[in-house]
């Protein structure tokens, strides 16, 4: 395997932070905040958080960081944190136009995230893994079967998991595998950082709310591979053109994955029923797995992007299959929850996008669907989902800015949903009474969260409580 692009010793960044004053925009209720704020501390750094949220509604990641010389500037931003910073680093959920940044860099600070803070500090190759659609399970598949070949083997990122707090238990050696969302991203473009394999699922319309356009929203995508070198390998969908495009625009080998291509060319292929693996010589196939977590057709490009991925970090053949075959699915993305009246509850959360959304329900052939859908605006054109409607469907509408632009073009094509509800309970009690034994009842909105929910992880652990409390009483448990 090809040597690491950056510091292997990682001490330089870290070393630079003792004494700089830091400003730790966005604590938020996730672990990254609270990662980051701990890295900064423990490097020895000034550091004061600086929160919108009220200190009640942060009182469990402030909980987490406490005994550590952090000062906690809550309930809205003072600009004297930004003014006199030497460094800033913004939440993901931080706007990159947010003002607050422009007068600290202004003022000479250099704005940063977690993700180019770790990808300076780690000492390990990393594979960093992106995508509108896919990024976590080929995160966690990734992971599942490196972990094979080498139980050190790390998973972080977007799915809550703080790279940074894992940093002091990676070693040269250990596999990093990173989700990392556009906006993550941002950062690491800005500092010229490029993960030494990226792997980009999918492109597709998502975020518009918070990037100019769908091309800029691509080009972020794009940008995990920009900053490659010739040691450096692009795992790129073969078959999605605005990914392919990334492939002129990385300085390192590209793995292309996908459908068949003639000529025995180098990458990994879906030929027939089996995945086959070319690369530099040497050349592989196995069955594709019987195995429910990674059944359906929108589940092939996942696997051989993994695949691929774990191949270049040096994962055997026998570990992948091994991977494939133990793999276990995700919580929250087309997940099985419970079964009550014989109705299954299927929770997909985190199908924010309506082309997310339409996945799912191709993912469900055959069976009556209810529909949990609709949400806050992204921005997006709502068309994907409701092109996917078939007669088995019904849907039923959460309250959210999204929801009135998701009916409109539901009912251009015929299709009445069933009202529009306010809260968890009452959508899933107007779907029991229509749903009946065989049927399907599932949780994939299409929209963002905001409003109702505290975020789309809240959505789905009410759906998840709910479904089973149902299950419960049925067996009088």
């Amino acid at each position: 395997m090809s040597a690491p692009t950056f510091d292997p010793t990682g001490s330089t960044d870290r070393n630079r932070l003792r004494g700089q004053r830091a400003t730790v925009m966005g604590l938020g209720t996730r672990a990254g905040g609270v990662g980051v704020a701990r890295y900064l501390a423990n490097a020895g750094a000034i550091v004061t958080v600086s929160d919108a949220k009220p200190a009640d509604a942060l009182a469990g990641p402030m909980a987490d960081l406490a005994g550590l010389p952090i000062t906690f500037n809550v309930g809205g931003h003072d600009e004297r944190d930004f003014t006199a910073a030497d460094l800033v680093v913004r939440n993901p959920g931080v706007r990159r136009d947010n003002p607050l940044l422009d007068l600290a860099r202004r003022h000479g600070a250099r704005i940063e995230m977690e993700l180019s803070l770790f990808l300076r500090a780690c000492q390990a190759p990393v594979i960093g893994i992106t995508g509108t659609k896919g990024k976590t399970t080929v995160a966690t598949l990734t992971g599942e079967l490196l972990r094979r070949w080498d139980p050190r083997t790390i998973v972080a990122g977007n799915m809550g998991i703080s790279a940074l707090a894992l940093l002091d238990s990676i070693t040269p050696d250990t596999p990093v595998v990173l989700e990392i969302s556009s906006w993550q991203l941002e950062s690491a473009i800005e500092h010229g950082l490029s993960p030494h394999i990226g792997v980009i699922t999918t492109i597709a319309e998502d975020h518009l709310n918070t990037y100019r356009d769908f091309d800029d929203y691509a080009d972020t995508k794009r940008g995990l591979v920009i900053h490659q070198t010739a040691n450096d390998f692009a795992v790129l969908n073969r078959d999605d053109p605005e990914i392919w495009r990334a492939a002129a625009l990385s300085s390192g080998s590209v793995a292309p994955f996908g459908a068949a291509r003639g000529g025995g060319q180098d990458g990994a292929w879906f030929e027939g029923d089996a995945l086959v693996w070319r690369w530099r010589g040497e050349e592989w196939s196995i069955p594709r797995p019987d195995n429910p977590a990674l059944a359906g057709a929108h589940q092939t490009g996942n696997i051989l992007a993994a695949l691929a991925a774990a191949s270049l970090r040096g994962a055997t053949r026998e570990a992948i299959i091994e991977g494939l075959a133990g793999f276990a699915g995700i919580k929250d993305r087309m997940e099985p929850v419970a079964t009550a009246g014989g109705v299954r509850f299927i929770n997909d959360t985190t199908a924010t996008a309506p082309i997310a959304a339409a996945a799912a329900i191709r993912a469900i052939p055959g069976v009556r669907i209810h529909l949990l859908a609709g949400g806050a605006d992204k921005g997006l054109d709502p068309s994907p989902l409701a092109d996917a409607m078939e007669p088995r469907v019904s849907v039923y509408l959460f309250d959210g800015t999204g929801t009135p632009h998701l009916a409109a073009a539901l009912a251009d094509r015929g299709v009445v949903p069933v009202g529009v509800y306010g809260s968890m309970s009452a959508i899933l009690e107007a779907a029991r009474a229509n749903a009946e034994p065989g049927d399907v009842i599932l949780l994939s909105p299409g929209c963002a969260s905001f409003g109702i929910f505290r975020d789309e992880f809240d959505r789905g652990e009410q759906f998840r409580e709910m479904a089973r409390a149902f299950a419960a009483m049925e067996t009088g448990q």
